[in-house]
């Protein structure tokens, strides 16, 4: 994603920072890396399934909850 991406995804009032929807993004990808990472067991004990995880995983990294947005 480049910078002309991110200042696309910027609302244009009352919307959160260029700066600070790049630190969600990397927030977001960095999680969804660490929960591919995760052996079966553990996917278990949380109730995820591995097509749960697939999903997830391959989501764009700018896709953020939006509840992280206000």
């Amino acid at each position: 994603m480049s910078i002309t991406d991110l200042l696309a995804l910027r609302p244009a009032s009352g919307g959160p920072s260029t700066y600070r929807r790049a630190r969600l993004a990397l927030a977001a990808w960095r999680q969804r890396r660490a929960l591919a990472d995760l052996p079966a067991e553990r996917l278990s004990d949380l109730g995820l399934t591995e097509d749960d995880v697939r999903r997830e995983t391959s989501r764009p990294m700018w896709d953020v909850p939006q509840h992280w947005l206000r």
